[in-house]
């Protein structure tokens, strides 16, 4: 499930609400393990476009 997120946000990174929209539903299906996986994949690949968008979604979720 983790890898079709990273596709999922890969494919939609090129807008902002979408980006979000899909970063907030993928922290519903993945567990807590997967959750600090995804979060430092996508501090890695998209903090340059999205830090805020990222500080945001992962300081409201439970692996923060």
């Amino acid at each position: 499930m983790l890898e079709y997120v990273k596709t999922i946000l890969q494919k939609v990174s090129f807008d902002k609400e979408l980006f979000e929209k899909e970063l907030k539903k993928s922290l519903k299906f993945l567990g807590l393990d997967e959750i600090t996986q995804l979060k430092s994949w996508c501090y890695e690949k998209f903090s340059g476009m999205y830090l805020r968008v990222l500080n945001r979604v992962f300081s409201k979720s439970q692996a923060a």
